[in-house]
């Protein structure tokens, strides 16, 4: 799917300051200041109904832990969605959700807008998930304190797919899990360090046999630490028998 130009962010959380610095600083700083990239918090707070200005409850049926409410989402997102011109796909952060692959990244990046609802205590009112959620992602099989965090590292995963967001466009081509490889070795100056010296080919100056070696460590870098991503990655015969040759 074909990126969106720029994209909107809102983020419905009942900690909205835990999003100032990450989007202040770096790649994410520059996308925002360049108009690519525009990421809006919401405190969820503001649409509770009592002075406590309470947003959970005890849940029904007994159980530790409290359930976010769902009255105070469900106004929120009503209140939040005129804010911009196009709908926003409610995404909620959580660990029911479609693992946050490359594939569903890339998927995202071609939508122009997301509401990012990140949940806290035990999880929300399934009415939330029934009525309002167009779609739930999971960073992984790890549980944390909140939907804040998953939610940073998926603005962070989908902004890099915006194009001029990156310095260089290669960059991105040549990233982890791209045609389903992991990230050949990196070095840089000096050449010779503690007695460690950088492979030769990448001195050489032959780019061709350089793009061959970094191939060839991709598959065996693949091969070792994520072998479960080989399956679906198209290799020649050559480089079969290569891989084959490598203890």
């Amino acid at each position: 799917m074909t990126p969106a130009a720029s994209i909107r962010f809102d983020v419905l959380t009942i900690f909205p300051a835990m999003f100032d610095s990450p989007f202040e600083q770096s790649i994410m700083a520059r996308a925002r200041a360049a108009g690519l990239l525009d990421v809006q918090t919401h405190d969820l707070r503001q649409w509770a109904h009592d002075r406590h200005r309470t947003v959970d409850d005890y849940p029904f049926g007994g159980g530790a832990g409290m359930v976010m409410k769902p009255e105070p989402i469900f106004e929120a997102i009503e209140a939040i969605q005129p804010l911009a011109p196009e709908r926003a796909t409610v995404v909620f952060m959580s660990p029911l959700g479609r693992p946050l692959t490359r594939a569903v990244v890339e998927d995202l990046a071609a939508l122009p807008r997301m509401l990012l609802l990140c949940g806290r205590y035990e999880g929300i009112d399934e009415r939330v998930r029934e009525h309002v959620v167009d779609l739930e992602v999971s960073i992984g099989d790890v549980v944390v304190s909140g939907g804040e965090l998953p939610a940073m590292l998926l603005i962070d995963a989908v902004a890099r797919r915006i194009p001029g967001v990156l310095g260089s466009e290669t960059s991105l081509a040549e990233e982890s899990f791209d045609d389903g490889l992991l990230e050949y070795p990196q070095y840089t100056r000096p050449p010779e360090f503690r007695g460690w010296e950088v492979p030769p080919i990448l001195l050489s100056g032959h780019h061709a046999e350089v793009d061959k070696w970094r191939r060839r460590q991709r598959l065996l870098r693949t091969r070792d630490l994520r072998p479960d991503l080989l399956g679906g990655v198209e290799m020649t015969a050559a480089e079969r028998r290569w891989l084959e040759e490598q203890e």
